[in-house]
């Protein structure tokens, strides 16, 4: 038995989910630092609350949450130092700027908002 070898460069090369032909298909962006930045960053916005979609009613913020995935992306600034091109360090650092200041710009609406009710 003879087997073959194909090298995958990554796991969106291969389409494990075969669909019929006549549906429209969503273009995936680039497995990119850029994508994984953004996507991390995003998760964040929703976390503090500041991301909504449709109709829904603003969802509260998940604090803990939003922190952790801060940590995450200052874990992944001190890891990658030396490593970047400087568009992607700019847009990590700026990116982790905004969201620390958001998470205490709304942690501190919180806490006004606790101190009113009391």
């Amino acid at each position: 038995m003879r087997l073959h070898r194909c090298k995958i460069k990554s796991m969106s090369d291969v389409d494990t989910n075969p669909r019929n032909p006549e549906e429209p298909r969503m273009q995936l962006p680039p497995a990119s630092f850029t994508f994984i930045v953004l996507s991390l960053r995003a998760q964040c916005e929703m976390q503090l609350g500041l991301m909504h979609f449709g109709q829904e009613e603003k969802p509260e913020p998940e604090l803990p949450l939003a922190r952790h995935t801060i940590d995450v992306m200052a874990i992944l600034l001190e890891k990658t130092k030396g490593n970047l091109t400087l568009e992607e360090q700019r847009l990590l650092e700026n990116s982790l700027t905004e969201l620390r200041f958001r998470f205490v710009q709304i942690s501190d609406d919180i806490t006004k908002a606790a101190a009113q009710k009391a």
